[in-house]
């Protein structure tokens, strides 16, 4: 099969996707499977969240189109948590309790993670989460289906000091659980592994939906000014992000000055954002649109169909429900049935083919291999890779570089069955670093 080139992105012709109702009588005649949504529809997160919960109800579409699963019809169910972390778990056990869903596919931040996990846990739900976060969890009723800090944060960091030569650092992130922690993790590495001083790193921290970054941005444009090379290291989440990438151009910070590179930025948030001033800086994740991929393109077709926009985007975390919901099928068949135990035992080890050419595994500790991409942005706001990991990297639940986590493992197969067992105690039990990151 010939591949389709981004150049004929205007060209490509998406075939009509078959509706829900297009689903056999047999089908009809069984209870739904229940798939619940929890993306956040409105409120600050919305701008990321939305197209999250367009991907499912898409891939539901999909598998009703080709005959169900277990002979039986799938069934959206879309609750909004509006950006309000606890109306996510008020959601979440509106999901489990009252629509008494089979799975749920949702969640952005990891406070709103945070805020769900006990509501799973208590009513032993199944969450898939797809989007890059902080580490230090491990949970039998989530499946962490985005990156972990060493499929990410770590790599990206590796790339900005041996390829780009950056010497002074500025993590710059929305004031919670995942940019604190994740920050916490690359300040202990940059100085294990670069020997980097306290005077070379500058951090930041804002609320969500922050708006006026004119005085964050003369800092980090003085901080920079030293003669050493500087960049920006950014967990910046939702909205805020087209604000601070504005305000960079405002002030003309280019990526040949101050390199950015984002891990909660890609192409629907660039959307929002005349790209031109913002050529070169860079975006750390596991898939970018415009991998040339025939698998990729297929993607891209049939989520111009959904939608019915030619111009509509793609994005790592799309990918990330893609990949968890072909597993969650998969599972469910290899199981025959949707038990949350017997799909929890029969996950593990489940390979489905990723977007960018290779193939995606459930690891024992419930997070998936995925590769590492690094792109620049364009001034048609896609991203070029300029740099990937030679293989697929395993997501590591618990980090090497704090203390009190290095020492943990997380395995979910019999007989240990732990989130985080501690191979010097011999024993299965918390730590320091996890009661950290849940503050």
């Amino acid at each position: 099969m010939t591949s389709r080139r981004p150049a004929m992105r205007a060209h490509w012709l998406a075939a009509p996707l078959l509706s829900l109702a297009v689903v056999t009588p047999a089908l009809a005649q069984e209870d739904p499977i229940k798939v619940g949504i929890l993306h956040s529809l409105s409120g600050t997160m919305a701008i990321s969240e939305t197209v999250l919960k367009d991907t499912v109800e898409m891939l539901v579409e999909q598998q009703n189109a080709e005959g169900g699963l277990l002979g039986r019809e799938l069934e959206a169910v879309v609750v909004d948590p509006a950006s309000d972390w606890p109306l996510f778990a008020e959601k979440a056990r509106e999901l489990l309790a009252q629509e008494e869903v089979d799975v749920i596919f949702g969640n952005w931040t990891s406070v709103s993670r945070k805020s769900v996990l006990p509501v799973v846990e208590e009513l032993n739900g199944l969450l898939f989460y797809p989007v890059q976060y902080e580490g230090e969890e491990s949970s039998e009723n989530v499946f962490y289906t985005g990156a972990a800090p060493n499929q990410q944060a770590i790599p990206a960091v590796n790339y900005l000091h041996d390829q780009v030569g950056v010497e002074r650092w500025v993590l710059a992130g929305t004031d919670y659980v995942y940019p604190r922690t994740t920050n916490k993790i690359l300040e202990a590495f940059l100085k294990n592994e670069f020997g980097v001083v306290d005077e070379d790193i500058m951090v930041n921290y804002t609320p969500f939906g922050h708006s006026d970054w004119q005085n964050i941005v003369s800092e980090i444009k003085a901080f920079g000014s030293e003669g050493r090379k500087t960049a920006v290291v950014s967990t910046i989440n939702g909205d805020a992000n087209v604000p601070f990438y504005r305000e960079l151009g405002n002030q003309g910070i280019d990526a040949a000055d101050i390199p950015v590179v984002a891990f909660s930025v890609g192409e629907q948030e660039l959307t929002g954002i005349d790209t031109g001033p913002l050529v070169g800086h860079l975006a750390a994740w596991n898939y970018f649109m415009s991998v040339d991929t025939d698998t990729n393109y297929d993607f891209i077709d049939a989520w111009i169909a959904h939608t019915g926009d030619e111009m509509a985007v793609t994005n790592d975390p799309m990918e990330a429900h893609y990949i968890g919901f072909n597993m969650w099928t998969e599972a469910v068949r290899k199981a025959g049935t949707t038990d949350v135990d017997a799909v929890k035992d029969a996950i593990i080890g489940v390979s489905v083919p990723n977007l960018s050419g290779g193939y995606a595994a459930m690891m024992p500790n419930h997070h998936i291999t995925k590769p590492v991409l690094i792109g620049e942005i364009q001034d048609n706001g896609q991203f070029s890779i300029v740099w990937e990991t030679p293989s697929t990297v395993a997501g590591d639940a618990w980090s090497d570089y704090l203390e009190g986590s290095r020492d943990l493992i997380s395995d979910w197969r019999k007989p240990m069955e732990c989130g985080n067992y501690n191979v010097v105690r011999g024993s299965c039990g918390g730590s320091q670093a996890e009661e950290e990151a849940s503050e």
